[in-house]
């Protein structure tokens, strides 16, 4: 089974996304920036779990 997208509305009124894994786990968030609108949320996550971010992957060091 693959993992799942949720979009919530948090207690200061954005709206936020997280990914879960198959197993419930959360593997991946909105990195607590908020969206003001539902919709900025939802296509957001939507294009993150359609793979239509196509970038590189960059290391920093942290």
């Amino acid at each position: 089974m693959a993992g799942s997208g949720e979009v919530y509305e948090r207690k200061d009124g954005k709206w936020a996304f997280r990914v879960k894994a198959s197993n419930g786990q959360v593997v991946a968030t909105d990195g607590s920036q908020g969206y003001s609108d539902k919709a900025s949320a939802t296509s957001t996550l939507t294009k993150l779990l359609a793979g239509e971010y196509d970038g590189p992957v960059n290391v920093v060091d942290g």
